[in-house]
């Protein structure tokens, strides 16, 4: 079976990994989450089972426990490798950046075609502090397993053999299709997921690290909760009552100023990560010397 495995292209074995260790790491969660709000709605009790699991699996997919073989394949093809203070500011300045490019794109989206809309379902029995908690904590479940399956486990292998372009283009592709299990995502949500595979998949890339983007990652992920439980807004909306497409109305001024802040906050992000990259070098060589 080994030597089966071996002889599998590089982009299946990352692929089958990825969506393995994706699987192991949100299931539970799932599960937990789904038997709170059916049974004692009233107090969160699936966090802090949910937060000894991800703490296991945390371990587990940096290379401890067993089978020891496997612990340096494991500790690689995760790398939560640990950064330096200049390479993290870097990092969380340009994947900032392209986050906010990437709003910015929504906008523009929002009005050339109609996106779906997001439901919270029925909510009004959950108390506030329980729907925080989730929040919260789904939120630090996708953050970490997330990128320690696809910007790890699953880009990390393919980046090595093929280069970061195929690999994110991968990556992307895949992350929105494993979204197609909420009711709400199609085809015309996939170039939002690419978008935010190139950003987190280029900060791993830089940095060969996927601690940034788990920051990133995670607060995005409360952020877009907050704002749809307030006001109704899914992550990919620009607002919760869409305008009307420039089609229809034409292309208004408001219309031109996303166009035009888009250019201009894309073209920042660029430069960010071309800044991060150099710095990165700089830090590498500056251990090189010092080591």
């Amino acid at each position: 079976m080994l030597s089966l495995w071996r002889r599998l292209p590089v982009v299946v074995r990352a692929v089958l990994t990825g969506l393995v260790v994706a699987a192991v790491g949100t299931i539970p969660w799932g599960v937990l989450v789904k038997a709170n709000y059916k049974h004692f709605p009233a107090m969160p009790w699936a966090v802090l089972p949910t937060a000894l699991y991800l703490w296991l699996f945390w371990r587990y997919v940096q290379g401890a426990g067993w089978p020891q073989s496997t612990a340096e394949a494991r500790r690689t093809n995760c790398r939560a490798n640990p950064l330096s203070a200049e390479v993290w500011r870097a990092a969380l300045f340009a994947g900032g950046l392209g986050l906010v490019a990437l709003v910015l794109f929504l906008r523009v989206v929002n009005r050339l075609v109609r996106l779906p809309a997001q439901s919270t379902g029925d909510l009004s029995h959950i108390p506030f502090v329980t729907l925080v908690s989730w929040l919260l904590m789904g939120s630090v479940v996708a953050g970490i397993v997330e990128e320690a399956a696809f910007r790890g486990y699953l880009q990390g292998p393919i980046e090595r053999r093929h280069g970061p372009v195929v690999a994110i283009l991968v990556t992307g592709s895949l992350f929105g299709f494993v979204h197609f299990t909420h009711p709400e995502v199609t085809l015309i949500l996939m170039p939002y997921y690419l978008a935010v595979a190139a950003i987190y998949g280029a900060l791993a890339y830089l940095t060969n690290s996927i601690l940034p983007s788990m920051v990133l990652h995670a607060g995005g992920n409360v952020l877009g909760g907050i704002d749809l439980l307030a006001r109704g807004r899914a992550e990919w909306q620009a607002s919760s009552s869409p305008k009307p497409l420039i089609w229809e109305t034409g292309a208004d001024v408001s219309f031109w100023i996303s166009c035009l802040a888009l250019l201009i906050v894309g073209a920042a992000t660029v430069w960010a990560y071309a800044m991060l990259a150099t710095t990165r070098r700089q830090d590498r060589t500056r251990r090189f010397t010092e080591g």
